[in-house]
């Protein structure tokens, strides 16, 4: 078989897989932003609340995911009702309390501070300073345990000189 014969077929491969890579790049955006859901409002601040308010509140059913970022179909009910209630002049604080007395904390992403959520937001302040506490301790005793081994009593310098050989 001879080399000329496989080039052409090479070359159409080549032009092919091109075809495809052109055709994802034109298709596959479009894809991406099939999510979006278009809601007509009055004011830019209105708009700035909704997007706001989307960012801010967790999709109950989705793993980490803000309202505007899921596509599932809860996610665009919830933005659908933030949208009327933002329409109807419903505040933010009203928006919030709405979705927490349905969906409870897990629908906000800063849960609000209550004996129940108290570990949760200092956590994490509590266990660095429990590690830094086991550090210095350990540091210390670290430290302690060096500086006693150093010093020598006169037996002990005496048995060393001898060890050595040290006839002075």
């Amino acid at each position: 078989m001879n080399s000329s014969a496989i080039l052409p077929n090479r070359n159409l491969l080549l032009l092919i897989a091109a075809g495809i890579a052109l055709l994802a790049s034109l298709v596959l955006p479009g894809a991406a932003y099939a999510q979006v859901d278009t809601f007509e409002f009055d004011t830019e601040e209105q708009q700035d609340r909704f997007r706001t308010l989307s960012d801010e509140l967790r999709c109950p059913m989705c793993q980490n995911s803000s309202l505007s970022g899921s596509t599932g179909g809860v996610a665009e009910d919830l933005r659908r009702e933030i949208h009327r209630m933002i329409m109807e002049g419903m505040s933010d604080s009203e928006i919030n309390q709405f979705m927490f007395d349905r969906y409870g904390d897990f629908i906000l992403f800063r849960p609000r501070l209550t004996a129940a959520t108290v570990l949760l937001w200092f956590g994490p302040l509590l266990f660095l300073l429990i590690g830094g506490l086991i550090a210095f301790g350990i540091w210390r005793r670290a430290r302690k345990i060096t500086d006693s081994d150093t010093q020598l009593d006169k037996s002990q310098q005496e048995r060393l000189k001898q060890l050595l050989g040290d006839k002075t």
